[in-house]
C-alpha cells in the first residue's frame, strides 16, 4: 500500500511539472481564445457530459477517451459507443463521435476514438463580394485517438492516448499531434473510494498552411502578377490537467449514490471547480447532476469577466439494460443536457454496446 502511494505522489508531482514545462500559466483568463484547436475540450459523451465532467476518478468505458484514459481498462471484453451532440442548439453545429474499446490480455485494452464537428455549408465570401459569391464551403474538424490502459492492480491503472487533430477548409489545413495521459486509484472494500489525474492535449503547436494564405500581388512597374504567400502563426494547443475524486454511497442492495469533485487547470482560460451527483437504481436507471463553477460565470452575459457560454449546470441520464441472459451483453442509451446562454443548451444523445 505504502508504494502505491508513492507511485500516486511521483506520479502528481511529474504531472504537474510536465504541465509547467508546456510554457503557459494555468488558469489565465487573459490568454482566453488564444490556443488554437478548442474542440479538444469539448465534451462529446452524454454520460459524462451530463456529470460536467466531473467524473475524472470514476469514468469508465469509452468515455475514459476523453475524461481519463485510465478509465478505459475497465472494459470487460467490448465496448462500443457513439454519441450525437447538438453543440450551443440554435448554432446549427453538431459532433459526431465514435469510440471503442476492446480488450488485449488480461490486463490491457486498446480504445480508438473518432471525433467530427459539422457546420453545415458556409457561403463563400470575398473583400469584392462581401455578401457571398454563390459558392459555398464546408469546414472540417477532426480528431482521431488511438489509445492504450492497463491494470497495474485491483486498485491502480494508467493509460495513454495519442491523438492526431486535423482542421480543413478548401484552400487551408493544419494537423497537430497531442497526448493524453491519466491514472487512476481506486480503494475501500467495496471500491468506493475513487482518485484519478489526467493530463490531457500535450503536444506542439500548430500551424496553418495552404493556397488560402497566397494573394496575387503586383510589383511597381510590373504589369504581371505574381503570388505571394503569407506566413501563418502558429498556435498552442489546450492543455489542461484534471484532479478528481469521488465516493459511492450503497443504499441497502438496490441504490447507490456517489459524490464527485474535480478541479480543472486551464492552460488558457480560467480554472474550474466541479461537484456532481449520480444515483443508480441496480445500475439499470442513473441519474446525475452536477455543477461547474469558475470566476465570472454568475455574471451578466455582457459582463467582461463573462467568458464562458455555459451557466455551469448539467443533467443527465442512462439506461442500461442486458440483451441476453446467456451473455453479459448490454444496451446502453444515455442523455446529458447542459445550460447556457443565448442558445438552448448543448444536447447529447449517446448509445452503447458493452460486453
Amino acid at each position: 500500500m505504502k508504494n502505491i502511494y508513492r507511485y500516486l505522489a511521483a506520479l502528481t508531482i511529474l504531472t504537474a511539472i510536465l504541465f509547467n514545462m508546456t510554457g503557459v500559466q494555468a488558469g489565465n483568463k487573459d490568454r482566453s481564445g488564444q490556443a488554437g484547436a478548442p474542440e479538444l475540450l469539448i465534451n462529446p459523451w452524454a454520460g459524462s457530459a451530463g456529470w460536467g465532467g466531473v467524473n475524472t476518478a470514476n469514468v469508465r468505458g469509452v468515455e475514459s477517451m476523453f475524461g481519463n484514459i485510465a478509465g478505459l481498462a475497465y472494459v470487460n471484453k467490448l465496448e462500443l459507443g457513439f454519441s450525437q451532440t447538438s453543440w450551443l442548439k440554435g448554432s446549427g453545429i453538431g459532433i459526431s463521435n465514435f469510440g471503442l474499446g476492446v480488450r488485449a490480455g488480461e490486463t490491457g485494452v486498446i480504445g480508438l476514438s473518432v471525433f467530427s464537428m459539422n457546420f453545415g455549408e458556409l457561403d463563400v465570401t470575398t473583400t469584392d463580394q462581401p455578401d457571398g459569391t454563390g459558392a459555398t464551403f464546408k469546414p472540417s474538424l477532426l480528431n482521431f485517438a488511438l489509445a492504450y490502459s492497463k491494470s497495474f492492480s485491483n486498485s491502480i491503472s494508467a493509460g495513454l492516448t495519442i491523438r492526431i487533430v486535423s482542421e480543413s477548409i478548401p484552400d487551408a489545413s493544419a494537423q497537430g499531434l497531442c497526448l493524453d495521459a491519466g491514472v487512476m486509484y481506486v480503494t475501500g472494500e467495496r471500491d468506493q473510494a475513487k482518485f484519478g489525474i489526467a493530463l490531457r492535449n500535450l503536444g506542439p503547436t500548430m500551424k496553418f498552411t495552404g493556397d488560402g494564405f497566397s494573394i496575387k500581388a503586383f510589383f511597381q512597374g510590373n504589369d504581371n502578377s505574381i503570388s505571394v504567400f503569407q506566413r501563418s502563426e502558429s498556435f498552442e494547443l489546450p492543455t489542461q490537467l484534471r484532479i478528481g475524486a469521488s465516493y459511492d454511497f450503497y443504499i441497502g442492495e438496490m441504490s447507490r449514490l456517489t459524490m464527485a469533485g474535480n478541479f480543472t487547470s486551464n492552460s488558457f482560460s480560467k480554472d474550474q471547480f466541479g461537484l456532481g451527483l449520480e444515483y443508480g437504481l441496480k445500475e439499470i436507471l442513473v441519474l446525475r447532476a452536477a455543477y461547474t463553477y469558475e470566476d465570472g460565470i454568475t455574471a451578466g452575459v455582457d459582463d467582461p469577466d463573462r467568458t464562458n457560454a455555459y451557466k455551469g449546470l448539467s443533467l443527465g441520464g442512462t439506461v442500461e439494460v442486458p440483451l441476453s441472459k446467456k451473455s453479459d451483453l448490454k444496451l446502453g442509451i444515455d442523455y446529458a443536457y447542459q445550460s447556457t446562454d443565448n442558445f438552448r443548451g448543448t444536447q447529447v444523445f449517446g448509445i452503447r454496446l458493452k460486453y
